[in-house]
């Protein structure tokens, strides 16, 4: 009876080996998201796309020349570039506010060189922008703020508080997720240069944006602040898969809070690779013009 006994103890052992063997796999499983790599993000199709554009205003030379540009969902692509360089018309260009001369536009799917008045005005909806100045009203309290964030979204509406329960429900939860919920009742200029850019991200939150373009939003902050708002934005675009363009004048902060650096010099784009293969070196031509400006002021 211990011959037939035998190959039953063998065959239990044969499927329990194999869930043994997964735990050993789990480690490298769980560390793929976190951070998400660049190719990761580039999965899936880009929110927006920039196709051999050139930018010009009259006749005048060309401001962009033959820039290319795909934003992908949950990325943060750091741009930089001189003053002059055409970053903020590629930003323009990406909300139709920029003379497409040549090349192609397309944000959440819309070909920007052949919009209606209608659709362009939904394509702008779709986009939050964060300025350096904040462009907040500053007599209006915090919480109204953030609700003109949704005023496309809600169509005509009573401008002496016709906001209804759910979209003030929604500017509180957003005021909450970046940390300012208790100044809710405040009026805004009362607010910090970085409580006052924390709220000027909810508005933008509060349009349900595809795409966030965000233009110098740390120029006027201390900066221990600014890592704090770029960090936050960072965070959004990878929990809520939005893309995140942000122009920068500061080359450590492009390093720390970016999956991609964009570099553009008189128009043309220089420099375009994930954050982690690029060094501070990499990025010197991009500002090549600033230092020969300097020699000859010396």
């Amino acid at each position: 009876m211990t011959t037939p006994a035998m190959p039953g103890a063998v065959k239990p052992m044969t499927p329990a080996a194999a869930p043994a063997a997964a735990p050993a796999a789990a480690p490298a499983a769980a560390a793929d998201p976190v951070p998400p790599t660049t190719g990761e993000l580039r999965q899936h199709l880009p929110l927006a796309s920039v196709k051999g554009l050139e930018v010009s205003y009259g006749t005048g030379p060309l401001v962009l020349d033959g820039v290319d540009l795909d934003l992908y969902p949950g990325e943060t692509v750091a741009l930089l570039g001189s003053s002059g360089s055409g970053k903020s018309t590629l930003m323009k260009s990406l909300t139709g506010f920029a003379p497409i001369s040549g090349g192609s536009v397309r944000v959440v799917g819309n070909d920007m060189t052949n919009l209606r008045r209608g659709q362009l005005r939904d394509v702008r909806a779709s986009v939050g922008q964060v300025f350096q100045q904040f462009n907040l009203v500053g007599r209006l309290g915090v919480l109204t703020n953030v609700l003109t964030g949704g005023l496309h979204e809600a169509g005509p509406i009573n401008l002496a508080g016709g906001f209804t329960s759910a979209q003030r429900r929604r500017a509180l939860e957003l005021l909450d997720r970046v940390g300012i919920a208790h100044k809710a009742k405040e009026q805004a200029r009362s607010l910090s240069g970085g409580q006052q850019q924390r709220v000027a991200i909810a508005r933008a939150l509060m349009q349900r944006p595809k795409l966030i373009l965000a233009d110098e939003p740390v120029a006027s902050l201390d900066p221990k602040m600014s890592h704090s708002v770029l960090d936050l934005l960072q965070t959004i675009a990878r929990e809520d898969g939005i893309p995140v363009l942000v122009s920068l004048h500061v080359l450590p902060l492009a390093m720390q809070h970016s999956d991609r650096i964009v570099g553009l010099r008189d128009g043309r784009m220089l420099v375009s690779a994930p954050t982690a293969q690029l060094t501070a070196d990499d990025l010197q031509g991009i500002y090549a013009h600033d230092e020969e400006a300097s020699d000859d002021d010396a």
